[in-house]
């Protein structure tokens, strides 16, 4: 069974940076797309960041553009989350997710793979 394990989570100011990380457990093919959600206490879960594994292609929200940069090791099937000037309305749990599926890459369906989450908290 496919497991994924984020890691990188943790307590920042606003305008601090962290940077999450997620790698599956027992599994070796390469995904067709990565992403990482996020969801606020009270709200939806969100598609913040995503990468088509293959090309490269990579897909944020508006409220993250400039400021996240999503990335990967192939080699690794890996896929890293760099969060810069954070600020308190970014806190949240925020999962991985991988896809073997092609389809909108910050739509949660079609993910078919999740972990179980990292908590984000940026104080202001």
């Amino acid at each position: 069974q496919v497991q994924l394990v984020e890691s990188g989570g943790g307590s920042v100011q606003a305008g601090g940076s962290l940077r999450l990380s997620c790698a599956p457990s027992g599994y070796t093919r390469s995904f067709i797309k990565m992403g990482w959600f996020r969801q606020a206490p009270g709200k939806e879960r969100e598609g913040v960041a995503a990468i088509y594994t293959g090309s490269g292609n990579t897909y944020y929200t508006d409220s993250v553009k400039g400021r996240f940069t999503i990335s990967q090791d192939n080699a690794k099937n890996s896929v890293f989350l760099q969060m810069n000037s954070l600020s308190p309305d970014d806190t949240a749990m925020y999962y991985c997710a991988a896809a073997q599926v092609y389809g909108r890459p910050l739509n949660e369906a079609g993910y078919s793979y999740w972990g179980q989450g990292t908590q984000v908290t940026v104080s202001s």
